[in-house]
Protein backbone atom coordinates (compact mmCIF):
# COMPACT_ATOMS: atom_id res chain seq x y z
CA UNK A 1 0.00 0.00 0.00
CA UNK A 2 1.52 3.05 -1.11
CA UNK A 3 1.36 5.83 2.08
CA UNK A 4 2.14 9.35 2.54
CA UNK A 5 2.24 8.76 6.52
CA UNK A 6 3.41 7.03 9.28
CA UNK A 7 2.85 6.58 12.39
CA UNK A 8 4.71 4.72 14.94
CA UNK A 9 3.14 3.35 18.14
CA UNK A 10 5.73 2.28 21.14
CA UNK A 11 4.69 1.04 24.57
CA UNK A 12 7.66 1.76 27.01
CA UNK A 13 10.06 -0.68 27.85
CA UNK A 14 9.89 -2.84 30.67
CA UNK A 15 10.06 -1.15 34.11
CA UNK A 16 11.13 -1.82 37.23
CA UNK A 17 8.49 -2.82 40.31
CA UNK A 18 11.45 -3.09 42.46
CA UNK A 19 10.36 -0.20 44.69
CA UNK A 20 6.23 -0.91 45.95
CA UNK A 21 6.70 2.79 47.57
CA UNK A 22 7.15 4.70 44.48
CA UNK A 23 3.85 6.43 42.53
CA UNK A 24 3.50 4.81 38.92
CA UNK A 25 4.52 7.44 37.32
CA UNK A 26 7.65 7.54 38.70
CA UNK A 27 8.67 3.69 37.75
CA UNK A 28 11.96 3.63 36.35
CA UNK A 29 13.10 1.00 33.29
CA UNK A 30 14.30 -1.98 35.05
CA UNK A 31 17.88 -3.73 33.68
CA UNK A 32 15.71 -5.90 31.49
CA UNK A 33 13.65 -2.48 29.78
CA UNK A 34 17.52 -0.42 28.99
CA UNK A 35 18.46 -3.67 27.17
CA UNK A 36 15.32 -3.35 25.21
CA UNK A 37 15.80 0.34 24.59
CA UNK A 38 19.69 -0.78 23.12
CA UNK A 39 17.53 -3.06 20.61
CA UNK A 40 14.88 -0.84 19.63
CA UNK A 41 17.38 2.33 19.15
CA UNK A 42 19.55 0.13 16.87
CA UNK A 43 16.22 -1.22 15.04
CA UNK A 44 15.94 2.10 14.10
CA UNK A 45 19.14 3.04 12.77
CA UNK A 46 19.25 0.57 10.99
CA UNK A 47 15.88 0.76 9.05
CA UNK A 48 16.16 4.62 8.97
CA UNK A 49 12.92 5.00 10.71
CA UNK A 50 13.05 8.83 11.80
CA UNK A 51 10.25 10.27 13.01
CA UNK A 52 9.62 13.99 12.48
CA UNK A 53 7.76 14.39 16.35
CA UNK A 54 7.99 12.01 18.99
CA UNK A 55 4.88 12.56 21.31
CA UNK A 56 5.39 11.12 25.05
CA UNK A 57 4.25 10.57 28.37
CA UNK A 58 5.37 12.04 31.10
CA UNK A 59 5.87 9.03 33.03
CA UNK A 60 9.18 8.16 34.22
CA UNK A 61 9.36 4.92 31.93
CA UNK A 62 8.33 6.88 29.08
CA UNK A 63 10.64 9.38 29.19
CA UNK A 64 13.38 6.84 29.75
CA UNK A 65 12.08 4.51 26.62
CA UNK A 66 12.82 7.76 25.18
CA UNK A 67 15.78 8.63 26.01
CA UNK A 68 17.32 4.98 25.75
CA UNK A 69 15.65 4.81 22.17
CA UNK A 70 16.59 8.54 21.21
CA UNK A 71 14.29 8.56 17.64
CA UNK A 72 15.30 11.68 15.71
CA UNK A 73 12.75 14.44 15.56
CA UNK A 74 11.29 17.09 18.22
CA UNK A 75 10.36 15.42 21.59
CA UNK A 76 7.64 17.20 22.81
CA UNK A 77 6.34 15.32 26.63
CA UNK A 78 2.75 15.29 27.14
CA UNK A 79 1.37 14.51 30.37
CA UNK A 80 -2.33 13.90 28.82
CA UNK A 81 -0.70 10.66 27.44
CA UNK A 82 -0.19 9.72 30.63
CA UNK A 83 -3.51 8.56 31.55
CA UNK A 84 -4.97 8.88 28.00
CA UNK A 85 -7.65 6.21 26.18
CA UNK A 86 -7.19 5.48 22.67
CA UNK A 87 -9.60 7.74 22.10
CA UNK A 88 -8.09 10.76 23.46
CA UNK A 89 -4.86 9.76 21.52
CA UNK A 90 -6.46 9.58 18.57
CA UNK A 91 -7.89 12.73 19.40
CA UNK A 92 -4.64 14.60 19.59
CA UNK A 93 -3.09 12.91 16.62
CA UNK A 94 -5.98 13.95 14.52
CA UNK A 95 -4.61 17.54 15.72
CA UNK A 96 -0.94 17.15 13.88
CA UNK A 97 -0.32 19.68 11.36
CA UNK A 98 -0.65 18.21 7.87
CA UNK A 99 2.75 19.00 6.61
CA UNK A 100 4.15 16.28 9.57
CA UNK A 101 4.88 12.93 7.57
CA UNK A 102 6.27 10.61 10.78
CA UNK A 103 5.06 10.51 14.40
CA UNK A 104 6.13 8.39 17.15
CA UNK A 105 4.02 8.37 20.00
CA UNK A 106 5.08 6.41 23.31
CA UNK A 107 2.72 5.74 25.99
CA UNK A 108 1.14 2.57 27.55
CA UNK A 109 -0.96 -0.25 27.35
CA UNK A 110 -3.98 -1.25 26.95
CA UNK A 111 -4.17 2.27 25.30
CA UNK A 112 -1.60 1.56 22.53
CA UNK A 113 -3.09 -1.63 21.91
CA UNK A 114 -6.32 -0.41 21.30
CA UNK A 115 -4.97 2.53 19.65
CA UNK A 116 -3.48 0.16 17.03
CA UNK A 117 -6.13 -2.30 16.55
CA UNK A 118 -8.93 0.22 15.99
CA UNK A 119 -6.64 2.08 13.24
CA UNK A 120 -5.17 -0.88 11.67
CA UNK A 121 -7.16 -2.85 8.82
CA UNK A 122 -8.02 -6.38 9.21
CA UNK A 123 -6.42 -7.32 5.77
CA UNK A 124 -2.67 -7.55 7.64
CA UNK A 125 -0.84 -10.55 8.96
CA UNK A 126 0.64 -8.44 11.96
CA UNK A 127 -2.82 -8.07 13.53
CA UNK A 128 -2.91 -11.16 15.14
CA UNK A 129 -0.07 -10.78 16.72
CA UNK A 130 -1.05 -7.68 18.18
CA UNK A 131 -4.17 -8.73 18.71
CA UNK A 132 -2.52 -11.46 21.24
CA UNK A 133 -0.03 -9.25 23.16
CA UNK A 134 1.65 -5.34 22.94
CA UNK A 135 4.29 -6.38 24.78
CA UNK A 136 6.87 -3.70 26.90
CA UNK A 137 8.77 -2.35 24.30
CA UNK A 138 6.97 -3.27 21.15
CA UNK A 139 6.97 -1.18 18.22
CA UNK A 140 3.96 -1.04 15.75
CA UNK A 141 4.05 0.40 12.36
CA UNK A 142 1.36 2.07 10.87
CA UNK A 143 0.76 3.36 7.11
CA UNK A 144 -1.90 5.13 5.87
CA UNK A 145 -2.86 8.21 3.06
CA UNK A 146 -5.67 10.32 4.57
CA UNK A 147 -4.64 13.41 6.75
CA UNK A 148 -4.09 13.27 10.55
CA UNK A 149 -7.33 15.13 10.73
CA UNK A 150 -8.74 12.31 9.18
CA UNK A 151 -7.70 8.98 10.90
CA UNK A 152 -10.59 7.04 11.71
CA UNK A 153 -11.16 3.23 12.09
CA UNK A 154 -9.88 0.69 9.88
CA UNK A 155 -7.94 3.61 8.21
CA UNK A 156 -4.12 2.36 8.59
CA UNK A 157 -2.15 -0.38 7.48
CA UNK A 158 -0.26 -2.43 10.17
CA UNK A 159 3.06 -2.61 8.27
CA UNK A 160 5.37 -3.95 11.19
CA UNK A 161 5.13 -5.17 14.77
CA UNK A 162 7.82 -5.88 16.19
CA UNK A 163 8.63 -6.98 20.47
CA UNK A 164 12.15 -6.55 21.67
CA UNK A 165 12.69 -10.08 22.11
CA UNK A 166 12.30 -10.96 18.37
CA UNK A 167 14.70 -8.24 17.24
CA UNK A 168 17.05 -9.53 19.74
CA UNK A 169 16.77 -12.99 18.52
CA UNK A 170 16.96 -11.21 14.76
CA UNK A 171 20.16 -9.66 16.06
CA UNK A 172 21.62 -12.69 17.43
CA UNK A 173 20.55 -14.84 14.17
CA UNK A 174 21.94 -12.34 11.82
Amino acid sequence: MPSNKQLFILRHAKSSWDNPGLEDHERPLAPRGQRACAVIADHLRKNAIKPELVLCSSARRTRETLEGVAPTGEHVIEPQLYSASAEDVLGRLRQLPEDISSVMVIGHNPTLQMLVLRLARRDGTARPAVERKFPTGALATLTFDCGWHELAAGSAYLAEFLTPKELSATSRAG
